[in-house]
């Protein structure tokens, strides 16, 4: 069962312009169950660097007092949480061998993600917040969201990504 945002695609619009609010912020509220207001007081020094990297993702979750364990690596396409957050890393020359690893950094993403047992994966991204929830299907994110994603933001990218963290989230 998935859980609705708190917060509309105005809120999240604000927040960008006011914060810098973006993927991070925006799967951690919708997990979480919080407003993007509810949750700015939690980002640590996320305003001054406007990017959610695992050790902040963390530091949030455990500074609101979610329960949660990850797994973390090249975990593949398949390792979506049961419900929780997964941190995506779009591939591209910056995952080629031998190039430094905080080269990959800056081209991921978060999302929400929530397993149902006859729907499959359903995937929470800031970028379908316009949908009214956010939510979509994982086949609708897979073929309509990445490539959208990845033309407007990542346009180096290659076309593939895999999971580097499937972060589950004690309800």
């Amino acid at each position: 069962m998935i859980q609705l945002p708190r917060f509309s695609a105005d809120d999240a619009e604000r927040a960008f312009d006011e914060w810098g609010a973006n993927c991070g912020p925006g799967a951690i509220a919708a997990i979480c169950g919080l407003t993007l207001d509810e949750l700015r007081p939690h980002m640590g020094d996320f305003e001054t660097k406007r990017y959610t990297n695992p050790t902040l993702m963390w530091q949030v979750l455990a500074g609101l007092g979610v329960a949660f364990s990850y797994r973390g690596g090249d975990l593949g396409r398949a390792s979506w949480p049961q419900y929780g957050l997964a941190r995506i890393q779009w591939e591209g020359p910056w995952t080629a061998p031998g190039v430094p690893i905080r080269a990959r950094y800056r081209q991921t993403h978060w999302v929400g993600a929530a397993r149902h047992p006859e729907r499959g994966v359903g995937i929470f991204d800031i970028n379908a917040i316009g949908n009214g929830t956010g939510w979509c299907a994982l086949a609708d994110w897979e073929t309509t969201l990445v490539p959208f994603i990845l033309s407007e933001c990542v346009p180096r990218a290659d076309g593939n990504w895999h999971i580097t963290h499937a972060v589950e989230v004690k309800r």
